[in-house]
């Protein structure tokens, strides 16, 4: 009789509780929506914050009064993922004493105009630079005359992407 009882109440168990047990062993599938939105990125950095270019005796020639010195030390990177852009270029000393001039050197990507004499007005630097990723050498050319005398210029150079 114990077995009977325990055979009726498994019965009995599983057909009471046996559709919550069974209820528990469905999977359901749920779905949900996920959108990826890309912005428009637009980055030019510089890899190095400081350029320091120094024009010595090792650099004059006797006899010329242009002493001219070149530093190729630093490169632009930038990342833009819309339409066709270029990069340009300004300094924000506007009375230097001395010539700085700029030059884009083997870019990975678009065009390098001709070098850029530094000044206050924006100049193109870069073109052709839309949807890419790349670095291009600056190459720094400091140009002074010897009768100029001495001193220094501190240029802040900054580097804007524009619509071309």
């Amino acid at each position: 009789m114990i077995m009977k009882f325990g055979f009726f109440t498994i019965v009995f168990l599983f057909m009471f509780f046996g559709s919550s047990a069974w209820a528990q062993r469905v999977y359901r599938v749920r779905s949900h929506t996920v959108t990826v939105a890309v912005s428009t990125i637009t980055l030019v950095q510089v890899s190095s914050g400081v350029v320091n270019i120094t024009i010595s005796g090792a650099n004059a020639v006797a006899g010329q009064d242009l002493m001219t010195i070149t530093n190729t030390a630093t490169n632009l990177l930038w990342g833009i993922n819309s339409s066709l852009k270029k990069v340009t270029v300004g300094t924000s000393l506007g009375a230097p004493l001395f010539t700085l001039k700029l030059l884009a050197v083997s870019p990975s990507q678009g065009t390098a105009a001709p070098e850029v004499t530094l000044s206050t007005t924006a100049t193109d630097f870069l073109l052709n630079v839309g949807r890419s990723s790349g670095t291009s050498v600056l190459q720094y050319t400091a140009e002074a005359l010897a009768s100029q005398g001495t001193g220094s210029d501190a240029h802040t150079i900054t580097f804007t992407v524009q619509t071309q």
